[in-house]
């Protein structure tokens, strides 16, 4: 996936404007729609640390240099640093809350 269409994807997701994103990241707004078109040429890696940052993504992910993960893929990964950065206690709580949604959650053949 390009760039261009991470942005727009991720974009999107968050519910933003292209001025939002603009804002965030201190550039036009055209500069951000021209970038999700891939008609902006090569953006620099502070314009990419910042839309990262915005977009709570790694700049790896942006500049493709990750194997080009899925959004979904660096989205599980941030939840995996959340979870580490829970204290046991909390860790020991939220397995409890998934093992009961998987425990509450019909059979994909339905009710047996």
């Amino acid at each position: 996936m390009s760039l261009g269409a991470k942005l727009a994807e991720l974009r999107l997701r968050k519910g933003e404007s292209l001025q939002d994103v603009a804002n965030a990241a201190g550039v036009s707004k055209t500069h951000i729609w021209q970038m999700e078109k891939g008609s902006s040429g090569n953006p620099s890696l502070e314009l990419l640390r910042k839309l990262a940052e915005h977009f709570s993504v790694p700049v790896s992910y942006l500049a493709g240099t990750n194997g080009e993960s899925s959004l979904e893929d660096v989205e599980a990964q941030q939840f995996f640093r959340d979870f580490k950065s829970l204290s046991e206690d909390e860790q020991a709580v939220l397995k409890q809350t998934l093992q009961l949604f998987k425990s509450k959650k019909a059979p994909v053949d339905g009710p047996a």
